[in-house]
């Protein structure tokens, strides 16, 4: 049985880009996702990241968005500081064999 992460990790300009491509306020959102206007304000500002997954699946609702669209969601990094969600291509990694 797959089980949701306890917290979801949200990229706030992706949340503040949508809303406002949907033409809602940020009250319209929030009331829409059941949350208030400070907490989204919070969110699309980066003061909090975090989000329950009850909460993120009401603001993806409101905001239009799949499930199994991530465009909501923060880069995440892999243990060499990449960006996961870009291409890195021709970047070294450290200890990885440069070609002669």
């Amino acid at each position: 049985m797959h089980r949701p992460p306890a917290t979801f990790q949200v990229d706030g300009a992706a949340i503040r880009i949508r809303r406002k491509q949907l033409g809602l306020t940020r009250n319209q959102c929030a009331e829409a996702a059941g949350i208030t206007g400070p907490y989204l304000s919070q969110l699309e500002n980066g003061v909090r990241r975090d989000m329950r997954p009850p909460t993120y699946t009401r603001l993806r609702t409101a905001l239009q968005i799949q499930p199994d669209d991530q465009q909501l969601l923060a880069p995440t990094e892999d243990p060499y500081g990449m960006d996961t969600h870009a291409r890195h291509e021709g970047v070294d990694r450290p200890g990885q064999a440069q070609p002669e």
